[in-house]
């Protein structure tokens, strides 16, 4: 039977069933030295700055719907007896004049060790080079947080982010982060942060680097220091 905070994914996954002979298909492949979510090391591991990560998913477009699915993995290190992170989403995306808009749900599942499963309900709006998108945490639990039981609900979190391109093949990215805990988690809320940039290789590859961090070792102590993280990713 599936959880309660997985139903409304599966609805949405059953209804757009029909119209998966009009899907785009797309998909990314990715290697990065260090994969931080939400300025928090996914890797706890090892103390050391270099923590690979390899990555990769794909996204279903539904010819000009706005409908969409996709699905994204990440080599992680921070459940026992879990290494992989699998996040499911769908939603649809629209356009009001200038601005183009995203609502849907996204689901982290931790397949070797539930306790860290999350669902949350977003909703995102870019013009031009600049976005916005808040997360708003719907299961009962917020990635365990703090230990399995704390429950979680209501956690919010608000991003900020710049893509803007300054010379032929370089963007310049910016993200601001800012993390508002639920629910009875009793822990300062904290502001994640990630400053750089990606050059494009051609033939869908890219090579990104970035400082990443918080001000706040929210989740793991002392693993989790502001890091610069390379990243090589390839379209497909």
């Amino acid at each position: 039977m599936l959880p309660a905070t997985l139903k409304p994914l599966a609805l949405a996954l059953l209804a757009a069933l029909p119209l998966l002979a009009q899907a785009q298909l797309s998909g990314n492949i990715g290697l990065t030295s260090n994969y931080k979510g939400r300025g928090q090391d996914q890797d706890t591991a090892k103390t050391r700055a270099v923590k690979p990560a390899l990555q990769g998913g794909l996204d279903y477009a539904f010819g000009t719907t706005g409908f969409y699915l996709g699905n994204w993995n990440s080599t992680v290190h921070w459940l026992p007896g879990n290494a992989i992170e699998t996040d499911l989403y769908g939603g649809y995306k629209f356009k009001a004049g200038e601005v183009d808009l995203d609502a849907g749900l996204m689901t982290y599942i931790y397949p070797g060790n539930s306790l860290g499963n999350t669902t949350e309900a977003y909703g995102a709006a870019s013009f031009g080079p600049v976005s916005v998108k808040y997360s708003h945490t719907l299961s009962r639990d917020y990635f365990n947080y703090a230990g399995p039981g704390l429950k979680g609900r209501n956690t919010g979190y608000l991003n900020l982010a710049l893509a803007q391109e300054v010379a032929p093949r370089i963007t310049l990215k910016a993200a601001l982060g800012f993390t508002r805990f639920g629910g009875v988690i009793n822990s300062p809320d904290y502001v994640d942060y990630s400053l750089g940039g990606s050059y494009d290789l051609g033939s869908g590859l890219a090579l990104g680097a970035a400082l990443v961090g918080a001000n706040k070792k929210a989740f793991y102590g002392s693993v989790n220091q502001s890091r610069v993280i390379v990243s090589l990713s390839k379209a497909l």
